[in-house]
């Protein structure tokens, strides 16, 4: 062997033992490095795209980002995106509240000011395209450890008709029997006593009732109330045989977050907020659902202490831009009960809600009559303890009047999460749930959204109870009414439990936001910190070939129209859908649903039959989509449904 033979062995020797011995120290490293690559490639490739969709990250300016708790579509096309004061005591206590819009075909986004803090609010879309928020966050709970003073509503009553309106100035003093005494945390107007003489000269006087908070002027147990108890007001001038104070019971116990009775109007126009008549109850985690005549009810919440409402709903008309109490509609509910309008306008409650509430009342599935007030059980649900927090939708299309319960836990901080889902036709004689398949997981809080195919992709969520034990579930399934089952497709990168949201975008995609883990690690020992991340699943759809065009035609339709709509690709379009916007929080989500139309291909055109049911297609603002046979569906066009 020449030198410079045996020079190039030696070399190759030597490099050999270099990569061998930086394998040995970076194997794993270098294992995961290929992993990695191998993993992109796949997911990257346009086969696996076709199958199962793609992922990708929405670029947020870092001093956009906001605490996701409400999204809503709009008619223009771009996504309202509410944090209030984002689940965060700091930026409330300063007043700091925060609203993003997102324009989906420009990927810009603006700040919008933010009255008040509509954290927890309610939402519902009218028929004009305005976006009805109700309710939200009068105050911050506070936990038992931090209550140092005993606590708790006081009613005020007034027997005496006479003197007009008392107000009572916050720090007013309240005198038990025993002498113990409260302070009013607020300025509070007590009316006075409503006087009647009736037919036969008889007079009536009905005391009134006026609440406020007050709170011990001593510290620790002392001053706790445990019984019913009725107080002197002192500093009033009146008689406490006229005027008195009543407290059931003021203890150190949690105070729950309190409501807020505050209504706006969101323009999609001026992009700007309206204030309107405030609800007559103060709500926390209320729904809000659309009527068949166009009118809003507001259902359940906390009230401006705290408790559950218990079954006094009220109504928003659009037309006179007030609230009306229904108290023939009393009915409680958990709150943030998952409400759906059925073609004859009765509401149906799927049984899912987001959490507070009696562990027994209002929990059942059923169809709920506005008309008498009355309530029909559904049978059937499966694991029915487990829907806090589960998913619910109207299947596609609306016309079946299908629904799906999908996942759920335990009441309260449960840590159980069930993967079952159930379907149920309420069209039915009898309807009753029938078993669904599984989900690959167990799983809390997995949002719903339809697509334009006639689908619904299921995703995010976790097992546990607000993600504890870093148990959010990376998975996206998609659910074929049609077919009964689920496919599994791309994963998501980033993890969504408690306080996330999802919608169909315009284009098809889904957008997804929010998160609001209690912790960020396994152990759940460091705390968690919202996800201001956004992310988008394009659908297996948007990479199979050519889409269709829908060209001109009306913007507004009226219902029972048959209206055309020009085409390209007439020829090919077999179906159309008309999908309701989004309006979701707290997987919530009255709004959306997918109508079908009646199709006719005729001339380079399609006509386009509307049903004439209002309470199958309430008025307002839809989303056109027409579609091949077993092709891509096209991009949205706007119509306003009356």
């Amino acid at each position: 062997m020449s030198p410079r033979a045996r020079q190039r062995v030696f070399k190759a020797v030597v490099t050999l033992a270099v990569a061998a011995g930086l394998i040995a120290i970076n194997g794993p490293t270098i294992v995961s490095a290929g992993r990695d690559a191998l993993h992109d490639y796949k997911i990257n490739s346009q086969d696996y795209k076709q199958r199962a969709g793609h992922w990708s990250m929405l670029d947020v300016p870092e001093h956009l980002r906001v605490n996701a708790l409400h999204a809503a579509l709009l008619h223009t096309g771009k996504v309202l995106i509410i944090a209030g004061s984002g689940n965060d005591r700091k930026q409330f206590d300063a007043g700091k509240f925060k609203t993003i819009l997102w324009d989906p075909e420009t990927d810009t986004f603006k700040r919008i000011h933010t009255p008040s803090d509509m954290f927890c609010a309610g939402h519902a879309q009218l028929p004009d395209g305005k976006l009805l928020i109700a309710g939200g966050t009068r105050r911050y709970e506070k936990l038992e450890a931090d209550v140092k003073r005993a606590a708790g509503a006081m009613t005020i009553k007034n027997e005496s008709p006479d003197g007009g309106p008392l107000t009572l100035e916050k720090g007013t003093e309240f005198v038990s029997p025993e002498g113990l005494a409260f302070e009013s945390t607020q300025k509070v107007v007590v009316d006075p006593a409503l006087k009647e003489i009736g037919k036969g000269g008889q007079t009536t006087v009905t005391a009134s009732s006026t609440e406020v908070w007050v709170e011990a002027v001593d510290e620790g147990n002392t001053p706790v109330v445990e019984r019913p108890t009725q107080f002197t007001i002192s500093g009033t001038g009146r008689k406490s045989d006229d005027l008195y104070g009543v407290a059931i019971s003021l203890t150190r116990a949690k105070q729950d977050y309190w409501g807020d009775d505050k209504s706006y109007l969101f323009d999609p126009e001026t992009e700007k907020y309206e204030r309107v008549q405030n609800m007559a109850l103060a709500r926390w985690y209320p729904t809000l659902v659309g009527l068949k005549d166009g009118r809003v009810l507001s259902v359940s919440g906390l009230d401006q202490f705290g408790r559950i409402v218990q079954g006094h709903n009220e109504i928003y008309d659009p037309q006179t831009k007030e609230w009306e109490a229904q108290p023939q509609l009393k009915r409680t509910f958990p709150t943030y009960p998952a409400l759906f309008l059925m073609p004859g306008g009765d509401l149906f409650y799927t049984g899912s809600n987001a959490g507070y509430g009696s562990d027994t009342v209002g929990r059942h599935p059923g169809i709920w009559d506005l008309d008498d007030n009355s309530f029909r059980k559904v049978p059937g649900l499966r694991e029915p303890r487990q829907t806090e927090t589960s998913g619910s939708v109207l299947l596609p299309p609306a016309q079946d009047q299908r629904f799906m319960v999908a996942g759920g836990g335990g009441i309260g901080e449960s840590h159980k999460s069930t993967a079952r889902t159930d379907v149920i036709d309420v069209s039915a004689k009898e309807p009753h749930f029938e078993p669904g398949p599984d989900l690959e997981k167990p799983v809390r809080y997995p949002n719903m959204v339809i697509t334009p195919d006639d689908k619904v992709v299921v995703t995010g969520g976790s097992t546990d109870y607000r993600g504890k034990g870093d148990s959010d579930v990376l998975l996206c399934q998609i659910y074929d009414p049609s077919k009964g089952d689920i496919t599994r497709v791309a994963d998501p990168t980033v993890g969504r439990n408690y306080h996330a949201s999802a919608l169909l975008l315009p284009d098809g995609r889904v957008i997804t936001m929010g998160s609001d883990p209690l912790f960020s690690d396994s152990t759940n020992t460091v705390p968690g910190k919202f996800e201001k991340r956004i992310e988008i699943y394009s659908p297996p759809y948007l990479f199979q070939g050519d889409r269709p065009k829908i060209g001109s035609g009306p913007e507004k339709v009226t219902r029972g129209d048959t209206v055309r709509f020009e085409s390209p690709d007439a020829d090919a379009i077999q179906s159309a859908r008309l999908v309701r916007p989004s309006a979701v929080t707290h997987v919530t989500d009255p709004e959306q649903r997918s109508v079908a139309l009646g199709v006719t291909r005729a001339g380079g055109g399609v006509d386009l039959t509307i049903p004439k049911s209002a309470g199958l297609m309430p008025s307002g603002w839809y989303m056109l989509f027409v579609s091949s046979d077993d092709g891509p569906p096209s991009k949205a066009r706007w119509v306003h449904v009356r």
